[in-house]
């Protein structure tokens, strides 16, 4: 069995390209995973899907044909061409993807180190899997070895101390270009987790909120959780909002721009809009000298400030992901060693057979005196295999613990008896 991760992250691609492979709905990840999990080498997958990456993580038994598979997969899905694609993934195997997966659980791997989001958006992504019978044991096992790592990450550094998001990002730059947003109001679009932040931090710069979603009974529980100086209003009326207010935070679901040119009217007010969403909430070919747009690549400037700051904390947050990566891997080579101790007492048990039945065939020992032998032929090769066993397992601990468990299949025929058969 193998681990690998397809990613497509915001390193590696534009928005443009992350946007032509990201997932629009539940159901689009629902049928993409079931046409992946039908090919007999691919046995586990789910894929994480967020603004700033779209990763497919897969145990297999083949990893070359599961990254064909995929990107195949995903060119006719999203009719995106096979080789772009290809250029566009950045694909990890084995060690190097377990070491990947859990710096992005522990969002070491973010455009905003330590934003609290992303755990929960991977055990999110690998629920729906499980659910679709797409993931089972051997992805949960990854999942929550990450999980503990990222635990550590958060316990023995300073990297979350102050916990932001791409959605303070987006406050923090309207501070920074409006001096003070005290006494204004913020248009927040949106009532998932981006939309809560977003208006979380709006308030405390001292704004009041306007808050729309396409469901109003959510946008009215947000409001009643976070306070009177949050207002809901009517998606029909975004157009009316957006010519009225000049801060806005988009970050909705829709597969379609949800504010597009033709709904903008020149009004002598300044505006500016931030767009969280992907694919885009505000369309891309809206030109306007008095509205200024910051899409989520636009706030890589912030969040590499933030990057920097951290820098010290990521440096020992990498060491401890190093750590568990090394755990995971002793606790694999320690679990496949079991299935190699358990053939081998399968395969003296058969031997044991064969041979009693053969001495008494033979006139050697007498019928009864079948059970004793067996008794006692068992009871010597278990005593012969007891320092053998304990050897196995303690070895499996050590850095070439593999390669010397792949050696004693060799030697024993340990998993080739049904490959020789067929």
């Amino acid at each position: 069995m193998y681990y690998q991760i397809v990613s497509f992250n915001y390193k590696s691609c534009s928005l443009e390209d992350r946007e032509s492979v990201a997932f629009k709905s539940e159901e689009e990840i629902r049928e993409f995973l079931n046409l992946l999990t039908k090919f007999d080498f691919i046995m586990e997958a789910f894929v994480v899907n967020t603004c700033n990456r779209v990763e497919i993580i897969t145990a297999s038994k083949d990893n070359f044909a599961t990254y064909h598979a995929i990107l195949g997969l995903l060119s006719k899905l999203k009719s995106v061409n096979f080789y772009k694609l290809d250029k566009m993934a950045k694909r990890f195997t084995n060690e190097d993807a377990i070491e990947h997966f859990f710096k992005v659980v522990a969002s070491l791997d973010s455009m905003v180190i330590g934003e609290a989001q992303i755990t929960g958006q991977v055990r999110d992504g690998f629920r729906l899997s499980k659910n679709n019978k797409s993931a089972a044991d051997e992805l949960e096992n990854l999942l929550n070895f990450a999980t503990r790592c990222a635990a550590d990450v958060r316990t023995y550094t300073d990297i979350s101390s102050k916990p932001i998001s791409i959605a303070s990002v987006a406050v923090s730059k309207a501070e920074e270009e409006l001096e003070s947003l005290s006494g204004m109001v913020g248009v927040v679009i949106g009532t998932g987790e981006m939309g809560r932040l977003a208006s979380k931090h709006l308030l405390r710069a001292g704004a009041d909120v306007l808050l729309i979603s396409r469901n109003k009974e959510n946008a009215i529980s947000l409001a009643k959780e976070l306070g009177e100086n949050v207002k809901v209003g009517e998606f029909s009326k975004i157009k009316e909002y957006i010519n009225k207010y000049r801060l806005l935070f988009s970050a909705t679901s829709s597969k379609e721009p949800i504010i597009t040119k033709e709904m903008i009217e020149d009004v002598n007010i300044n505006r500016l809009w931030f767009d969280m969403a992907i694919p885009r909430d505000i369309d891309s070919d809206i030109q306007k000298p008095n509205i200024k747009i910051f899409y989520i690549d636009d706030l890589k400037e912030i969040a590499q400030n933030n990057h920097a700051l951290r820098l010290e904390q990521a440096v020992i947050a990498e060491d401890i992901v190093k750590e568990h990566k090394e755990e995971f891997l002793k606790w694999l080579q320690s679990r496949s060693t079991e299935p190699i101790i358990k053939e081998m007492r399968l395969n003296i048990l058969e031997i044991v057979e064969s041979e009693v039945k053969r001495a008494i065939k033979k006139g050697f020992i007498p019928k009864e005196y079948e059970d004793n032998l067996r008794y006692f032929a068992i009871q010597l090769f278990d005593k012969f295999l007891h320092i053998p066993t304990k050897n196995i397992r303690e070895l499996s601990q050590e850095s070439k613990g593999a390669d010397i468990i792949k050696a004693m299949q060799q030697v024993f025929e340990i998993g080739q008896k049904n490959q020789n058969k067929g």
